[in-house]
């Protein structure tokens, strides 16, 4: 990290550590790529630090240089926080695993990068498999478009094992390589800004909340404001539990202050003043979901908790993706923590039904909530939670009656007509008349009755049905009165229940 005096602009330049996120298929080996490196290479800490809390960032130390590690999941159902991770990361890593090869989700990374103009290099993983095929891998990049160095394209490659633990270093070399390439400048002595990784509620402190900081550089006893929080930094900390004195850019940090939990991808800023601060505020991006127009009026209104607010902003993703043109999904209250009193209380207010995502209540909450009705979903898996949302959608669509067209009869006689049966000969002209088809008595053009077939015969033999051009005696339970010169509508009518 070296720092120089620019005179043009009156400002401290540095070279910035780079952000580094993480991208490819689920099961690919990037959580295992990530603890090669965080066991190898993390800055070490005292003897009281240590990781207690999820805070989406570390930091890592090859050679003297410092980079920065977004630890974004790999879940389908973190697109949106991959793509967030993308945005504000300096240098992505590509994993593809050698015994699998490229998969929707490699795509969708590849996509990302594109998107962003996000400079990156290839690992590819569990080359220690006797399946692994590192070849196959460069061929499949190549159909998408990437082109590794060894195809002809300018794309670096490094083959890796995070059991192994094989090709960490030249991974980190060439990440550091794509960097110096970058030139990632920043200026460390200005007013603070960067962006929310991660926020959650800490039970005896409140709002924590990781930021990365881009530029500037962030102290104790800054104001401190996002689009929808401000606070004063009361406690400052490394992404292994350590106090800071101060955040530099490149560097996560736990901040604990802010009056509430920002959203997670919100920009931050510190500023001179808590009033500076509440003025540049705009309105929270913790927002309910918009409610969307819809005939049926049909709806299911929610109160969302969750662990953390990366969870919550994943969840949130996918709901929007639930179709709403049947059903209102309607988001009453969404937030990070354990599921309050007052959530209970607003529930009862609107109707709404709890979901909680890794996240409990006290007891005394919960007694209040099943006193008054009030459901609580528990999921600890984020898949779980969208299906069972869409179930609960899809219950309050109504019904469909199907009705499939069979055929029709000209009736040519009536024999008798019974108070529930009644007896008719006839000639179908049209598909064919069965045993238990619903009957439309058809007379000048207008449905006067229905009925059911109840039997088919056919030279006083029962038979299951008649066909176009065959004549057929039928006996028909219910409907109207049947006369000679009717048409007689036949088909089948199925209860569906209605999809979104």
């Amino acid at each position: 990290m070296s720092v120089t005096q620019s005179s043009s602009h009156q400002k401290t330049v540095m070279t910035k550590p780079p952000v580094v996120v993480i991208l490819g298929h689920v099961d690919h080996g990037k959580s295992s790529l990530l603890e090669a490196i965080r066991d190898d290479f993390r800055i070490t800490a005292k003897e009281s630090g240590g990781i207690t809390q999820h805070i989406g960032a570390y930091q890592a130390e090859y050679r003297g240089h410092r980079m920065t590690f977004l630890d974004t999941p790999g879940h389908e159902a973190f697109s949106a926080m991959r793509s967030r991770g993308a945005r504000v990361a300096d240098v992505a890593i590509l994993v593809v695993a050698a015994d699998d090869g490229v998969k929707p989700q490699t795509a969708e990374a590849i996509r990302v990068i594109e998107e962003t103009k996000l400079p990156f290099v290839i690992a590819i993983t569990k080359t220690d498999k006797p399946e692994s095929n590192p070849d196959r891998v460069r061929q499949q990049l190549a159909e998408k478009g990437v082109y590794t160095e060894k195809y002809g394209g300018k794309v670096s490659e490094v083959l890796t094992s995070a059991t192994q633990k094989t090709g960490i270093q030249d991974l980190l070399e060439m990440v550091l390589l794509v960097a110096e390439i970058e030139e990632l400048k920043c200026d460390p002595r200005g007013l603070g800004r960067g962006i929310v990784v991660e926020s959650f509620l800490d039970a005896k402190r409140g709002p924590a909340t990781t930021i990365l900081v881009r530029d500037g550089h962030v102290v104790v006893g800054d104001t401190i404001g996002t689009s929808s929080s401000v606070g004063k930094i009361r406690i400052l900390e490394d992404f292994q539990g350590v106090t800071l004195k101060e955040a530099l850019p490149g560097m996560p940090a736990l901040v604990i202050g802010f009056e509430a939990s920002p959203a997670v991808g919100e920009e931050f800023s510190i500023y001179t003043s808590e009033g500076e601060a509440r003025t540049a505020r705009v309105e929270t991006a913790l927002a309910p979901s918009p409610v969307l127009a819809t005939s049926e009026g049909a709806s299911l209104t929610i109160i969302l908790k969750a662990d953390v607010g990366g969870s919550l902003e994943a969840i949130q993703e996918q709901l929007a993706h639930i179709p709403q043109g049947k059903v209102i999904l309607q988001t009453a209250l969404a937030g990070v923590g354990d599921v309050t009193e007052a959530d209970v209380k607003h529930a009862q207010g609107t109707g709404a039904l709890i979901i909680a995502f890794r996240v409990k209540g006290r007891s005394d909450v919960i007694d209040l909530a099943n006193r008054n009705g009030i459901a609580i979903e528990r999921f600890d898996i984020i898949y779980e939670l969208i299906e069972r949302i869409r179930s609960l959608m899809e219950s309050r669509v109504a019904p469909e009656v199907v009705r499939e067209e069979v055929g029709e009869l000209r009736v040519l006689a009536v024999f008798s007509a019974e108070k529930k049966n009644q007896i008719i000969g006839g000639k179908v002209t049209k598909g064919e008349v069965r045993k238990g088809c619903l009957a439309e008595i058809v007379r000048d053009g207008e449905a006067v009755g229905k009925g059911k077939v109840k039997n088919v015969q056919q030279g006083k033999v029962n038979v299951s049905s008649a066909r176009k051009g065959e004549e057929c005696g039928l006996m028909l339970e219910g409907g109207g009165s049947v006369q000679e010169g009717d048409t007689l509508r036949f088909g089948t009518e199925e209860v569906r229940q209605g999809g979104l």
